[in-house]
């Protein structure tokens, strides 16, 4: 997993290195960023858990995500400790600021392009719950309260984007001649 995503960090610098003269710092990195946190949450929740894939029966395969609010997530997850939960909702606080951060270059496209890319975001974690249903053997569990923290992540996100947008005022860097 972490071959993969030095792999994806690696290409996406080459994207920010690509843009960066057409878009400036900012919003080239911002891009990037976007799409290396978008492979890291794709790594993080798509490859099997404990390390290989496991063996579930056509019995003991769930046919629905779980509903239970709070679902089965256990205390604690083998790279941080804390929850399940706070790490659904960390992971997609980046995706949320980046988001922003990408698109605040042109500040009246933003007014649109924020709830939209918020959305893609939202059907992001959706897909891969939906992802984790279809494919059992990834012994993971497709629960709606991940797509709640998830949810919950990129909001916040998003409003860290706005804060740190107004901080870094991308509307401003022009491009190089």
């Amino acid at each position: 997993m972490l071959a993969l995503i030095a792999l994806a960090g690696g290409l996406c610098g080459l994207v920010a290195v690509t843009l960066r003269p057409r878009l400036g710092v900012v919003t080239a990195w911002s891009i990037a960023g976007l799409l290396w946190s978008l492979a890291i949450i794709g790594s993080v929740t798509l490859i099997p858990a404990n390390g290989a894939p496991g063996i579930v029966s056509a019995e003991g395969r769930l046919e629905t995500c779980s509903w239970d609010i709070g679902g089965p997530a256990p205390e604690g997850f083998w790279i941080f400790a804390g929850g399940q939960r706070m790490l659904n909702t960390l992971i997609f606080v980046p995706a949320g600021a980046l988001l922003v951060l990408a698109v605040a270059r042109w500040p009246r496209a933003a007014v649109v392009l924020v709830p939209v890319g918020l959305l893609v975001l939202i059907g992001y974690s959706v897909a891969i719950e939906a992802t984790q249903l279809a494919l059992a053997r990834i012994d993971r569990a497709c629960d709606v309260t991940d797509v709640v923290d998830n949810v919950t992540g990129a909001i916040l996100g998003v409003g860290i984007g706005i804060v740190l947008a107004l901080a870094f005022r991308p509307w401003r860097h022009r491009r190089r001649a």
